[in-house]
């Protein structure tokens, strides 16, 4: 079981910048991937960003050159450096864990760009 809880949301101009954390209640050495997922209004959720066990990283299309995934393994925790924000990132992000083929959720923090 794998718990995970989501910090570092809230309100930003067109531009900014904001760092999501994602802490985990165990180690996260032996997760498989870490990744955020983000949900606007009225959308689907989708991936934004994951990084695996061995330190390979993938980002959607949108957000190359502006987020950046990372893991610290010693806090057990995983961040999402976001630059450049722009109003369509508002939405709420998500944490996801996937170890042994199980797929864990955090409750969400929000990001909101204002133009």
């Amino acid at each position: 079981q794998v718990q995970l809880v989501e910090s570092g949301g809230g309100l930003v101009q067109a531009g900014g910048s904001l760092r999501l954390s994602c802490a985990a209640s165990g180690s996260i050495v032996s997760i498989n991937r870490l990744g955020w997922y983000r949900q606007a209004p009225t959308k689907q959720r989708e991936m934004v960003t994951f990084i695996t066990g061995i330190g390979s990283t993938y980002y959607t299309d949108s957000v190359k050159g502006r987020f950046t995934i990372s893991r610290d393994n010693a806090k057990n925790t995983m961040y999402l450096q976001m630059n450049s924000l722009k109003p369509e990132d508002t939405g709420v992000y998500y944490c996801n864990a996937v170890k042994s083929g199980m797929n864990y959720w955090g409750k969400g923090t929000v990001v909101t760009v204002s133009s």
